[in-house]
């Protein structure tokens, strides 16, 4: 009885051991099975972060090439030359595969950007058309200052490259002749009929100027194309402080022209639809409705209603209006008019359509104009051609009203 009790107690640390042991050993197990994982995890991640790192690195690199080899060849830059200089290792091959590709990639970032610039409707249009890139032309002028009989003298030479503001493609220009910040008192030349390059060659005379007061005034010139049914539309101007100038003698300048600041600022958009019927030789015009028009009057808002002109090489052939909506920005007219057009009229025809806020008390004011034809802007352009393409079918769209 003794000896087994014993041999009881010796056995169990021997079972406490073998417990322990157990534990230990499944444990290490566990653990090392983890580490297994971890590392299976860490190789699976590592290798995914690599692929996207490569495929968001490829058309970085890629546009990094096609912007160096644009800078190289400027347009009318000069051109680099390729060819292998003695002494110098040759280029290496895969550099050769890739440029055949960076140029098919050039020539298509160039039609893309193309058909970018003749998509109707598209933000990016207002990017590209907007007022700081568009070529507004040159003005050439001449400032000189008499001392013995205080006048101020400003001859305006002649301008260049003028954009075309009349749907036949040309403009009317004139330029107006300010001494800032009196506004009150102008000078304007004569207006040269349609065209975008005039010459004038007058001289304006500001009388009774003593110097000191010359040298406090803006000479602002404003060029103008003359619209005899509405109001003038600014083309651009030009600004320089006469205290920069060099009055003891006749001063000649170049000066490209800018936005006019009263004709800059979004005019607003209204939304038409066209639809031509070719069997019946008529033209529908739907005027839907606007949005953001400009405020005219004094109270911020306006009273808009809309002007349809049809015009057949220039003429004035029929007009017709919508009715005028009291103190709305965003008026909505949902009123049509047919024009009548015979087919082969049609690409000698424009629809002129003119945004206008009604005055009760003065003249009618333009907030915004529309050229619909086959020789309008991009965006008028396109949909005068998808009316054509799709004849019977009411066509809409929004475009951006214009000065």
């Amino acid at each position: 009885m003794y000896l087994h009790t014993e041999a009881a107690s010796a056995g169990a640390p021997s079972r406490d051991v073998l417990l322990v042991s157990a534990i230990i050993t499944v444990s290490l197990s566990v653990t090392i099975v983890l580490c297994g994982i971890c590392q299976w995890c860490q190789r699976k991640l590592g290798k995914r972060y690599k692929t996207s790192l490569e495929t968001v690195g490829t058309p970085d690199s890629s546009r990094g090439r096609s912007e160096k080899k644009t800078i190289k060849l400027p347009a009318g830059g000069k051109a680099v030359n390729t060819a292998p200089v003695p002494g110098q290792p040759p280029h290496d091959e895969s550099d050769r595969k890739t440029e055949p590709r960076s140029s098919v990639s050039d020539l298509v970032n160039s039609l893309t950007s193309e058909m970018l610039m003749l998509s109707p409707g598209s933000e990016d249009d207002e990017g590209h058309d907007g007022i700081s890139r568009e070529n507004l032309g040159r003005i050439q002028f001449s400032v000189g200052y008499n001392f013995q009989e205080s006048t101020l003298t400003v001859k305006i030479m002649k301008a260049q490259e003028l954009p075309a503001k009349d749907f036949s493609g040309t403009s009317d220009p004139f330029v107006k002749i300010y001494l800032l910040p009196d506004k009150k008192h102008k000078l304007e030349t004569k207006v040269k009929r349609k065209n975008l390059n005039p010459h004038w060659n007058e001289t304006f005379l500001f009388e009774g100027f003593p110097y000191e007061k010359v040298v406090q005034r803006v000479l602002y010139l404003q060029v103008l194309d003359y619209d005899r049914f509405s109001r003038n539309d600014p083309i651009g101007e030009v600004s320089i402080p006469l205290n920069k100038v060099d009055l003891t003698q006749m001063q000649t300048f170049w000066k490209d022209l800018k936005p006019c600041s009263d004709g800059s600022g979004s005019r607003g958009e209204l939304l038409l639809s066209l639809c031509y019927n070719p069997s019946a030789n008529s033209i529908v015009v739907n005027i839907i409705k606007a949005r953001n028009l400009k405020a005219m009057d004094i109270g911020g808002t306006s009273d808009p209603y809309v002007k349809v002109w049809l015009m057949y090489k220039d003429k004035r052939v029929e007009k017709k209006k919508t009715v005028v909506m009291k103190r709305c920005l965003n008026p909505v007219f949902n009123e049509s008019f047919a024009f009548d057009i015979p087919t082969e009229r049609l690409r000698e025809t424009t629809i002129v359509i003119t945004v206008m806020d009604k005055d009760r008390l003065s003249r009618n004011d333009v907030i915004g104009k529309i050229y619909l034809s086959w020789k309008s802007g991009p965006g008028e352009v396109k949909h005068w051609k998808d009316m054509i393409a799709r004849p019977r079918q009411a066509v809409a769209q929004w475009h951006q009203l214009k000065a």
